[in-house]
């Protein structure tokens, strides 16, 4: 059996099923979303890693690549990233396969970008993205390993709580992730 770290996190499922209410805030002048139409698997990788570092993203790092490269490849799943100066400074991912919901799949900000105040705004980017696709309802779902202002944006931003699950997780040491210490089980 390989190596692993046990972390155990409470998973809260939230569901939006209409539109949120209100003139969406827009993004700063600096800032810019961009559907990358098909992303490669180095690049998805990049985004993935980079954003995910410090809240224990850990399942699409053990996927192999070529089962990320038919996922991204897939017509139903879309990646858009957040570009500030040229740079990328955050992404999302929208899954339609379980149409006519989208599941917000991924969403975080780089580094660099976490408390900078766009969090939000990017947020509604994606939701009132998903809505646009004519969706029926929105999901997504965070846990305890996420950042702190995580469920507070998601509650602000229209989405309920449906369910919560406390799952355990065996996170590959080979991965080099930096396990914080609240959720070592």
């Amino acid at each position: 059996m390989e190596p692993s770290i046990r972390v155990a996190v409470m998973v809260s499922f939230l569901r939006m099923d209409k539109p949120p209410q209100g003139t969406p805030p827009g993004l700063p002048s600096n800032f810019q979303v961009v559907r990358v139409e098909t992303p490669t698997v180095s690049f998805y990788r990049y985004l993935y890693n980079t954003v995910g570092a410090d809240y224990v993203w850990w399942l699409r790092r053990t996927m192999p690549d070529s089962e990320l490269r038919l996922l991204l490849g897939d017509p139903e799943v879309s990646i858009h990233t957040l570009y500030s100066g040229g740079e990328p400074a955050g992404f999302y991912e929208l899954d339609t396969r379980a149409w006519p919901d989208v599941n917000l799949s991924y969403f975080g900000l780089m580094p660099h970008a976490v408390g900078s105040g766009i969090g939000y705004a990017f947020l509604r980017n994606a939701v009132d993205t998903a809505w646009r696709m004519g969706a029926r309802g929105v999901t997504v779902n965070t846990c305890t390993a996420d950042h702190p202002r995580a469920m507070p944006t998601y509650l602000r931003a229209g989405f309920k709580q449906t369910r919560q699950v406390r799952e355990v997780w065996n996170v590959p040491v080979r991965l080099g992730l930096r396990i914080p210490d609240h959720v070592r089980a």
